[in-house]
Formats: structure tokens, sequence, C-alpha cells
């Protein structure tokens, strides 16, 4: 995990979607969409050196996990040999 990592929520006080930063006390920023959360935790990956962003449901799971800015050390096997 680095420091850089982030994960994408949504918080159920408001139903906002939440773009935080692993390991901050608070959200760098809310959205209306999960769309625009993502687009933005992109972005800041991006402008940081990369790192990998979690994207939770709204039942809370983690959906999808994507390396985002630098080489991703397990990089999906092709299926075909």
């Amino acid at each position: 995990m680095s420091e850089n990592d982030r994960t994408v929520f949504r918080r159920p006080v408001d139903g906002k979607w939440a773009n935080k930063r692993d390991g901050a006390l608070r959200p760098e920023g809310l959205y209306d969409t999960q769309k625009e959360a993502n687009d933005a935790a992109r972005q800041n990956l991006k402008n940081s050196g990369g790192g990998e962003l979690k994207t939770k449901g709204l039942n809370g799971r983690i959906r999808s996990k994507d390396t985002i800015g630098k080489p991703d050390p397990f990089p999906p096997r092709d299926t075909e040999h």
C-alpha cells in the first residue's frame, strides 16, 4: 500500500460520494455521482505520482481496483498461451 492510494465510497450520512486518500481523516472531495468521485481520484493519483484506486459499491464492498500512473505490480494475465 502506497501513501497515495485512494478509496471512493458513498457516505451513509448524506449519500455523497467521497474521494479519500487512504490514511487521511477527511475526504479530499465530495461528489454527487460515483463517476465524478472516480474521475477526481484518478486525477489526484496521476498528479501525485500514481497509486491504487479502490472503488466501493453501495453495499460497501470493493467492486474494483485499478493501478493508476505507475506500472501495475500484478498485471492481468493473458488466458491464452
